[in-house]
């Protein structure tokens, strides 16, 4: 269950309604209009929640929970105790994100503008924009409706921020675009200068960063993650990307729509991720490469060259993962076998 202090509860909540909003079907014999107030893990769930089961390791605390409901896949139904009304859902997981959303919608009030933050008179702002306490937000700025800075950020010069996007705590954001409906969360940095300098024993002299970085509609970015910009190409996020905290993506790098790169991950310069790319924790991906769609990578992997399509990695430099997992098994062996 949320902290009150923290969330705001939207329930209660009828089972039908949840079902609905889930995608599910109801089982046999519960209650259409039977109220759920919350929704709860399986082994603290109470009588008034909702719970789900996503992972068979939890079998035995979905048999033992006294929650009202359950989001479940038909698999398991049978498990159920007596009494508990299921929510089918071949996605159970999905369909618990969608009622959790319903008691708990994302987005924070309107506050309008604090009365210490700055806004620059030749920014443009839709009526409804809340700016926090000690934000600035500078000349040449459009924030559109429904867009949130919170305290402490800065929107520096001719930034364009999309309908519905938060911009957290303590972040800054320049030389960009950004999409509709994206949470930045706090300590974010967008378009620092991208890392590119032509070195020398006379001394490294910065090559000008010319580009912006562009970010697509419904992404996140993780706290303390920096995007740099563009050297003259732009830096691109696409759609539905997922970037985690502790990320770092060079300049000119491209993401395809609906990438997920994991904490403290690294995406060097002008390197391409393609669509539905996935970067395990502390991976990273070598410059001026392209990563084919779907291509999976293990934490801790190293990419140095270009993917195919699907591919699943592991190690450093990255090979197949099954590769990978046979030449570990053999290393063990030969270890043990010397240890004898």
């Amino acid at each position: 269950m949320a902290d009150s202090r923290f969330f705001e509860n939207k329930g209660p909540i009828s089972i039908a309604q949840l079902a609905e909003l889930a995608g599910a079907t109801l089982s046999e014999g519960a209650d259409p209009e039977q109220q759920i107030e919350d929704v709860a893990p399986l082994d603290v769930a109470g009588s008034s929640h909702i719970s789900f089961l996503d992972n068979r390791k939890y079998v035995a605390a979905f048999e033992a929970s006294k929650a009202a409901a359950c989001v479940v896949s038909p698999a398991f139904a049978d498990r159920a105790p007596d009494g508990m009304a299921l929510l089918l859902s071949n996605t159970p997981y999905r369909g618990y994100a969608r009622i959790a959303h319903a008691f708990y919608p994302a987005g924070t009030a309107g506050t309008g503008i604090h009365p210490a933050a700055f806004v620059d008179d030749l920014a443009v702002l839709a009526d409804d924009v809340s700016v926090g306490a000690n934000a600035v937000v500078a000349a040449g700025v459009q924030l559109e409706s429904g867009v949130t800075v919170e305290a402490g950020a800065i929107v520096e010069r001719g930034v364009t921020v999309g309908a519905g996007t938060m911009i957290g705590t303590g972040a800054s954001v320049s030389h960009c675009d950004i999409g509709a409906r994206c949470e930045l969360h706090p300590g974010v940095r967008i378009g620092t200068r991208g890392f590119g300098f032509d070195m020398s024993a006379e001394g490294h002299l910065n090559v000008p960063q010319l580009g912006r970085v562009i970010i697509g509609d419904d992404v996140e970015i993780g706290a303390n993650s920096t995007i740099d910009r563009g050297a003259g190409p732009d830096t691109v996020i696409g759609d539905g990307c997922k970037i985690d905290n502790l990320v770092q993506i060079g300049h000119n790098v491209r993401l395809g729509k609906g990438c997920v790169v994991i904490a403290q991950a690294g995406v060097a310069g002008s390197a391409t991720l393609e669509d539905f790319v996935i970067l395990a924790a502390q991976s990273g991906v070598a410059g001026h490469i392209t990563v084919a769609p779907g291509t999976q990578l293990a934490a801790r992997s190293g990419l140095m060259r270009d993917s195919e399509p699907g591919a699943k990695l592991a190690g450093n430099p990255a090979i197949p993962a099954k590769e990978y997992f046979r030449q570990m098994a053999v290393l063990a062996k030969v270890t043990k076998d010397r240890g004898n």
